[in-house]
């Protein structure tokens, strides 16, 4: 199964031609007697002490799926513009292909569809090999102008309810209930985005999330956008796997993404549970000039009191006083879109 991961593309003025970034995942599922798909139920129903009732529910039994999943490394991925055929790669040994390639103005704007979120590029996979039937997989990627605004979000517990401080907890919300959404930031995001700003999330959340979490986010109302998420390996002596660096961190791709789009404004926002501050210091530091505000919402966390307060320190030094908030609710940052509009 190939899978598309929601990305954007770039207009190159000195060429006249849209800058396509492609980014998926091919995968098949693994055994239904496979040892580490029967290790991994074990060890989850142990964590989070799972009746039969909850292990058979719809929500754990297609969440959990996503994971239990074999990455196909060496797939050769052809995608289809209209009439146009582009070779995107081949996957590597996580299963995961990513590509650039140059688009005319004609060809794009011939297969885009305006949405609520602006202009998207649609494309189909080819099936090269007849392996992939019935249905071929179709993936988009959302065409944003060179110059507006731009807001870089965190996922968990920024806009979604995953208590990350508790182990137990964050699995039980990942594997067990239906995402919720924290709700005053929907309606913050949506404000946002019908005042302009395009969206790009960057997550600690895995790959293999993103279709239960673009679900979550039309389901929710919040608006769609690029993802960027990290790489994700399944083991044998853990539920879930184990969370990897990703090629890139999280300020790497931050910074990519600047780099795509100079003269954008940027509005960073993310929560005091693990590491965003830390992150978007780095950022500030280097690209201040692409920043136009940086918001922390106030979560718990498990980190200590003096590292939270040391990363926060380091953030409102590097950020100009009217640019950086530290909320709990939306409504002490709706603002901020305005303030970026003013620069």
């Amino acid at each position: 199964m190939i899978s598309f991961f929601p990305t954007y593309a770039q207009w190159i003025e000195t060429t006249g031609a849209w800058r396509v970034h492609i980014h998926g995942m091919v995968t098949r599922p693994l055994p239904a007697a496979s040892r580490r798909r029967t290790v991994a139920y074990a060890v989850v129903k142990r964590l989070l002490k799972m009746d039969e009732e909850q292990f058979l529910s719809p929500v754990f039994q297609a969440r959990s799926e996503v994971f239990l999943r074999q990455r196909i490394a060496g797939q050769f991925v052809q995608i289809k513009v209209g009439s146009k055929v582009i070779d995107v790669g081949v996957s590597n040994r996580t299963g995961h292909f990513e590509t650039s390639f140059d688009l005319d103005g004609p060809t794009v704007l011939e297969n885009s569809v305006q949405t609520p979120v602006g202009p998207k590029l649609y494309f189909e996979s080819v099936d090269i090999e007849k392996q992939f039937r019935p249905a071929q997989t179709t993936g988009y990627v959302q065409l944003v102008d060179p110059n507006g605004i731009s807001v870089i979000s965190d996922i968990d517990d920024t806009i979604k309810i995953t208590n990350v401080a508790d182990r137990r907890e964050l699995l039980a919300n990942t594997l067990l209930r239906e995402f919720s959404a924290v709700t005053d930031m929907v309606n913050l995001y949506k404000m946002w985005s019908s005042s302009g700003a395009i969206f790009h999330y960057v997550s600690a959340s895995p790959w293999q999330l993103s279709r239960p979490l673009t679900d979550f986010f039309s389901n929710s109302g919040l608006p769609d956008g690029s993802m960027h998420l990290k790489l994700f390996g399944l083991k044998d002596s853990t539920p879930l796997g184990r969370m990897r660096s990703s090629k890139k961190s999280k300020r790497d791709v931050i910074l990519e993404i600047f780099d795509h789009f100079p003269n954008r404004k940027f509005i960073l926002v993310g929560d005091s549970g693990e590491r965003d501050p830390e992150v978007y210091t780095k950022v500030a530091q280097q690209r201040s000039s692409q920043i136009e505000g940086v918001a922390i919402r106030q979560v718990s966390s498990r980190r200590s009191k003096q590292k939270l307060e040391s990363g926060l320190k380091l953030l409102r030094q590097a950020v100009a006083d009217d640019k950086f908030r530290l909320f709990t609710t939306a409504e002490e940052i709706k603002d901020l879109i305005y303030v970026g509009k003013k620069h």
